[in-house]
Parts: C-alpha cells; structure tokens; sequence
C-alpha cells in the first residue's frame, strides 16, 4: 500500500481538495490518501511545517508527503535569485513535495537529506497556472511508480531558508512563544520539554503569560489533574510545552486561548526558582 499524506492551504469550502484526491486517485488507483490539513492559513509555511513535523515519525518509509502551500513557482527572467522551483526531498526515507520557498528548511534534520531534486519541466502549457495539477501530482505519481526522483530534474544541495521564532533562554529563564492553538483551544508553545529540564535542572517553577496575569507552578501529567475549567500545563506527544483548560471548550466555558486571552506569538516566560534564591525565599514567606 502506498501512502501520500496532503498539507495544503487550500480549504475546505471549495472543491479544490476533491478534485486534488479525484486526480491522484484515477492515476494511482490503490492508492491511501492521509489527510493531515487543509487549513492551513494560507501562504503560512511555519503554520505547514507545525503540522508536518508532528506526523512524520508516525508513517513508514516510502511515505510520500505534499505540502501544497504557497506553492505557486516563482519564475522571473531578470532576477533569477528569486526564482522558487518546485522540489521533491528525500529525507530518512520519505519523500517531500512542494515549492522550494523555505518550508523545507523547517524539517528537522533537513540538512541529512539523501536527494534533493529541483522540478523545472513546465512543459504544461498550464503549468505555472495550475501547477498542483501539471507540476505536483505529475511528480507524485512519478515516485508511486518507483521513477527515480533524480530523473524527474537536477539535483541541487541546499534548499531557501526560513525561520521560525525560537525559545531564548538566559539565567533561570526561558522565553517561548505561541506556535499553535488547536482545536480544543489549547495553546501550545514553542519550548520542548528538553530545554525546561535543561534549563530548570528541577527547580521550582512559575510559568507566565499574559503580562504575568496569569501563572501555573506545576506540570500536570494528564488534563484531568485538575477540576475542570482549571487551567494547567503539560508536555504534549510531541514533547512541547502545552497550556490547557481542562475540558475548555467551546460551549463549556472556551478552551485556554479563549479564557486566557493567548494567540499564536504571544510570549510565554518560564521562570525558576533555585533553593536560596531570592525568588525562592519570597516564594516561601507568600506561602505562609
């Protein structure tokens, strides 16, 4: 069984997902479509890569994944520096498709890569228009048929670099950042749970938001620790600092976007206390 996983930013309001599905599937019959976003905001590459990155440990080796976001090649005779070609990556056995604009350099270990290949046949006469259709599935159904992505354009060694916001740290300190609120209105942040021990080395904590507003001191294992509509913190499956409402949701009171007031950006401050700091000891006195 062949997998392809679809990111895209195409919506779901439109027809434009079914038709995507309806074209891989008359070339590839047999094929297993995964869909893992399709609202993604669109042109939100960072948004993209949150998505992808989270599911990629779970599919096999020779799982292809197309991300159809901000996918519109970018060609221009007089500056060739900005030109964005679309791409095919092969990293740890899996194969990513998309447009060569930086989402790619959000993959973690994207520097392993064993082949990067650069698509330039727009051949189509409709290529640069509709290139999900004349560019993207054609290559797609290329590697379903076991073609060698090196025969499918030139190989090239570096991919266009973007960057996201990343957790800085200092001196018992972490600042992190809003990277995505889901579903459920939970937030999670930008700090793994890697650097919280690193930086923390077990001390006490306060973890703030909202200019210090509001503030957890614990690290709950599961939601149900705490009453329902209580906020707490955790570290998600994916190893990230997460901020919740028990059972929050829209019709029980709105989950910890929505009573907290957090949106994607918004910093979050962890802040450690070591035994005998000062910090430690007025902890101690409000305590008593």
């Amino acid at each position: 069984m062949r997998i392809v996983t679809l990111t895209t930013d195409l919506g779901l309001k439109d027809h434009y997902v079914a038709s995507l599905k309806g074209q891989l599937i008359s070339q590839y019959p047999n094929l297993h479509i995964v869909d893992v976003s399709h609202n993604v905001e669109p042109f939100n590459i960072a948004q993209a890569s949150y998505f992808v990155n989270n599911i990629i440990r779970d599919f096999p080796t020779g799982t292809i994944h197309f991300i159809g976001v901000d996918s519109i090649p970018v060609i221009n005779i007089d500056t060739p520096r900005l030109n964005m070609y679309p791409i095919v990556m092969k990293l740890k056995g899996q194969y990513f498709i998309g447009l060569d604009n930086g989402f790619f350099s959000l993959l973690p270990d994207f520097h392993e890569a064993e082949e990067i290949i650069q698509i330039h046949d727009f051949s189509s006469k409709n290529a640069l228009r509709y290139p999900i259709k004349n560019i993207y599935i054609p290559t797609i159904v290329a590697i379903l048929n076991e073609k060698s992505i090196a025969s499918l354009g030139d190989p090239i060694k570096t991919v266009r670099r973007a960057f996201t916001t990343q957790a800085i740290t200092e001196e018992n300190l972490i600042k992190g950042s809003v990277a995505h609120v889901d579903h459920y209105g939970n937030v999670i942040v930008n700090i793994t749970e890697t650097l919280f021990k690193k930086i923390g080395k077990g001390e006490t904590f306060t973890i703030y938001f909202r200019q210090s507003k509001y503030f957890i001191e614990r690290i709950s294992d599961n939601y149900n620790e705490v009453p329902i509509g209580e906020k707490l913190a955790l570290f998600n499956d994916n190893g990230l600092l997460e901020i919740a409402i028990n059972k929050g949701v829209k019709g029980n009171g709105g989950g910890a976007s929505t009573l907290l007031g957090l949106k994607v950006n918004d910093i979050v401050r962890v802040e450690f206390h070591p035994r005998g700091s000062k910090d430690s000891i007025e902890a101690l006195f409000s305590q008593a």
